[in-house]
């Protein structure tokens, strides 16, 4: 047990272990840094309504579903809220690719989601007048074979189509890319299927062809599809353009594909829609990994400038064919980001945009007398959690408690139900612990003198991967248990990303007691 100042304790924990990557810095006014969607944000969906931008991406196993955000510039976002607070009635998990649509004062989404019935992954539609409350669920829209993901929607003619991506798991037939006409009301299919697009099963999208997006310029559709793997430590995501004259083809792919790749800066870049400025700038909001964090902090919301050359009738990556680092801003506007968080819930009263496993039952839990008040009602080894979207892989996160005698209140960074790491208290005694495969394993207890009345977790994450942990007693330094990092790399990290957050676990139905919580990002990861 060692005793440290504040700022050495930072540092300690700083230098445990350091991948060394130079981000330019914000040069001038009118640029922006990727990601502009900081944290898990992955197959982004955008719209314009007016002057104010609109974007949604997948929640995989996390709920609340599906995140909205908001901007007037693309650069600046805010969160708005989730697509669902309650998660509808057919699905069970797998919250992926929504498709976010705009129509006659009506919002629209249309979304993939796991059915429990079966466990297939099919997509349905919800609807709403007003995105801050919520949209109303109107189940299954599209049932195809075994799977049916990735929606996108596009109006020709005043017909309104929907197309997505099919066969991903049909043995024997080739990934393709159907279409079909959608009723007036957006909520039927109406019209015969129709192919636009094969995967082939040689070259850059061996592994299929996914995450269409279509706007129309000049005399084409133009397509952005992503081809390969999507996720995962192993990805090999790309970008390809097609195009036809009429929606139902024939689709002709750019001979220059792919046209978007990995770069050190951002990796396995796939999976967004384009929009367009007042102005009439085309921008690209999809995903990539970023180099350093890579899929500790999972598919992060990035921006890239599409333009068009009228000589070859085909667009182009305006800073070539990688993810910006840094770009000219769209409106001119410098980019402004405080990733920290810090809620002292006696006072503050700003809504927190927790997350929580959607496998699990959803947590109770309420602000009351001045403390975060979370029921233990989890079935599971690693307890209730509730959680907050790691935006960057090198922060501290900490939460005063106090402490409980039939209740373990921890700091937790929790992959799955079966996969966690915790540093928590119970009474007087700290205790760091991990679940590993379903296993609850006790790594280290530390007993504190007396009874406590408050004091303070907290872990350090550096890159996503490694942690430390510590408590400070209020007035107390900081004391660090262990110089040692613990290696989080076996949390799962396919299509999503570790959250952190409080866990409880002990006497079924007790109630933490927490006072504030803080999110610390230290913006260079070396």
């Amino acid at each position: 047990m060692t005793r440290i100042s504040l700022a050495a304790f930072f540092l300690v924990v700083s230098i445990i272990r350091c991948v060394a990557q130079t981000t330019p810095p914000l040069a001038t006014t009118g640029t922006y840094q990727n990601p502009v969607i900081s944290g898990d944000f992955a197959d982004p969906s955008i719209i314009r309504v007016g002057d104010t931008y609109y974007a949604v991406g997948t929640s995989s196993e996390w709920g609340p579903a599906f995140p909205i955000y908001t901007s007037k510039d693309l650069v600046n976002w805010a969160y708005v809220g989730p697509v669902f607070t309650k998660l509808p009635a057919w699905t069970m998990g797998s919250f992926w690719a929504p498709e976010l649509v705009y129509r006659k004062g009506t919002f629209y989404v249309y979304y993939t989601a796991r059915r429990k019935s079966d466990g297939h992954s099919y997509i349905g539609v919800a609807t709403t007048q007003d995105l801050r409350k919520g949209f109303t669920d109107h189940g299954v829209l599209i049932e195809w074979t075994a799977e049916a993901i990735d929606a996108f929607v596009i109006e020709d003619e005043g017909h309104l189509y929907i197309t997505w991506k099919a066969y991903g798991l049909d043995k024997g037939k080739d990934i393709e890319i159907l279409g079909a006409e959608l009723s007036a009301d957006g909520l039927r299919v109406i019209g015969k299927a129709f192919s636009l697009l094969k995967a082939d099963r040689d070259g850059w999208e061996a592994g299929g062809a996914e995450g269409q997006a279509i706007v129309k310029h000049g005399r084409y559709f133009y397509m952005t599809y992503s081809g390969n793997t999507c996720c995962g430590a192993q990805c090999n995501y790309q970008v390809g353009l097609a195009r036809a004259e009429k929606l139902q083809g024939p689709w002709e792919k750019f001979s220059g594909n792919p046209v978007l790749v990995s770069s050190v800066a951002w990796k396995c870049p796939g999976h967004g829609t384009v929009v367009t400025t007042p102005n009439n700038r085309y921008f690209y909001l999809h995903h990539a990994y970023n180099g350093t964090d890579f899929t500790f902090t999972g598919r992060q919301g990035v921006l890239s400038e599409l333009v068009w050359n009228d000589n070859t009738q085909w667009p182009a990556f305006r800073y070539g064919t990688t993810t910006p680092a840094q770009a000219e801003s769209p409106a001119g506007v410098s980019q402004k980001r405080n990733l920290n968080l810090s809620v002292n819930f006696a006072k503050d009263k700003t809504p927190v945009p927790w997350v929580w496993d959607v496998s699990q039952p959803k947590p109770g839990f309420t602000v009351q007398q001045g403390q975060l008040q979370l029921a233990n009602t989890a079935s599971s080894v690693a307890g209730s959690f509730l959680g907050l979207v790691v935006k960057k892989g090198t922060y501290t996160f900490s939460a005063e408690v106090n402490p409980v005698v039939n209740l373990q209140q921890s700091v937790c960074v929790y992959g799955d139900a079966n996969n966690a790491i915790g540093f928590g208290i119970q009474k007087d005694s700290l205790q760091l612990w991990q679940v590993k495969d379903g296993v609850r394993t006790v790594l280290k207890t530390q007993s504190l003198p007396g009874n406590q009345s408050s004091l303070k977790l907290l872990i350090h994450s550096k890159l996503g991967q490694f942690y430390t942990f510590g408590w400070q007693l209020k007035g107390g330094p900081p004391i660090l248990l262990s110089d040692a990092p613990l290696n989080g790399s076996f949390l799962p990290r396919w299509d999503r990303a570790p959250r952190v957050g409080i866990s409880v676990s002990g006497q079924p139905k007790a109630i933490s007691h927490v006072q504030s919580i803080s999110m610390d990002i230290e913006e260079d990861s070396h």
